[in-house]
């Protein structure tokens, strides 16, 4: 099995943020989300994965690789411009080839992982296989309608009047047949070509559609509350580890890990709580479901359920929560100079090859 992981979405969402760094590698408990579903993949043996991209590509190629971390052999495709899940596909149709191949949202993190609907995938020999879960409104999400077997009736994209409550979660298991689905649909009313409208391909002329509903924490890290939610979640099963130096006038109370190279003084840190490589925590009282990237310096501040990206430095404010404060981020006198932003007009190297034409297949891209 190959993998497709959709990463050229610009997260309009998340800005300003957004403005200096990809969705995609915004930190959920010290590891980009993109990391994650990296490691989800490595459990499954995936071995060859494309990564789609976009204006975002070199920042991301940066800080994956080539994919040797994870057991796998990376190749990046760049996206001249969003325009649906499903040009994804014919885009990477050349690289996919008639493999077998899991499609996942690079911005969804998926606790628990995908072991089990993979598993299930191979089980039933679907054409496709949906992941789903139950949301209070699935309204902004695609919606499954299934028979009691457990097979696909409908999907329908963002309805106004849902008749089920299970979205799809951005996870989705295919068998060549989607290909010659997503070479004859054309784009919805919105300009895109769907991913939803090439399975209900599938399912109009006969072929096994099914989903699985999966039970476990999962998020869409498109706002600010769902990456701080996210970070409360994976830091729950954090493991304690002072592998760094904390002082004899410190007290850490709980789950806290202090990566080496960080230093905590004169500091009270309830967990869980990661303090990155290379931070320092001074007189500080750091609560609950916080997360200090790498370099960053905290100096008389209280934090609590807050991420803070690597390179900040917070000195003055007191008593704050839900906070998601960016890379080299200055909060507070005493501070280094801000350093300059990042060029957003940076061109894409050449080892990100530029859209690819596939099958005659119309425009379109990645969320």
């Amino acid at each position: 099995m190959k993998a497709l992981i959709l990463a050229g979405g610009l997260g309009t969402r998340l800005r300003p943020f957004t403005e200096t760094m990809p969705k995609q590698l915004i930190p959920i408990a010290n590891q980009p989300v993109l990391e994650h579903v990296l490691v989800n993949l490595r459990a499954l043996g995936v071995r060859e994965i494309c990564v789609v991209v976009g204006a975002w590509g070199p920042d991301i190629a940066a800080r994956i690789g080539d994919g040797s971390r994870f057991g796998a052999r990376i190749t990046y495709l760049t996206q001249a411009r969003p325009l649906g899940l499903a040009h994804c596909v014919a885009i990477a149709r050349p690289f996919l080839g008639d493999d077998d191949f899991v499609m996942y949202l690079g911005d969804n993190v998926v606790q628990d992982g995908v072991a089990g609907p993979a598993e299930e995938f191979r089980a039933r020999r679907s054409a496709a296989h949906l992941v789903v879960a139950r949301v209070p409104d699935p309204r902004a999400f695609g919606v499954a309608e299934l028979d009691t077997g457990g097979r696909v009736r409908r999907l329908v994209e963002k309805p106004r009047l849902p008749l089920s409550d299970l979205a799809l979660i951005g996870v989705y298991f295919f068998r060549p047949a989607i290909h010659r689905a997503v070479a004859a649909i054309g784009p919805s009313a919105r300009g895109e070509l769907e991913i939803t409208d090439a399975v209900q391909w599938l399912v109009d002329r006969g072929a096994a559609v099914t989903a699985g509903e999966y039970t476990g924490y999962w998020k869409d890290t498109g706002r600010v509350e769902d990456v701080l939610d996210c970070n409360r979640r994976l830091l729950e099963t954090l493991d304690r580890g002072v592998h760094g130096t904390a002082d004899a006038a410190s007290r850490l109370t709980g789950p806290v890990h202090i990566a080496p190279g960080a230093t905590v003084l004169r500091s009270v840190i309830t967990g869980p709580v990661i303090v990155g490589p290379g931070s320092r925590v001074e007189d500080c009282r750091i609560g609950p479901g916080t997360s200090i990237g790498s370099d960053c310096v905290l100096r008389g501040t209280e934090l609590e359920n807050s991420i803070v990206m690597d390179g900040a430095w917070v000195t003055e404010r007191t008593g704050a929560s839900d906070l998601l404060i960016g890379r080299s981020v200055r909060i507070g006198s005493g501070s280094p100079p801000v350093p300059r932003p990042t060029d957003l007009t940076t061109e894409l190297p050449a080892e990100l090859p530029t859209e690819l034409a596939a099958n005659g297949a119309r425009t379109g891209g990645a969320r």
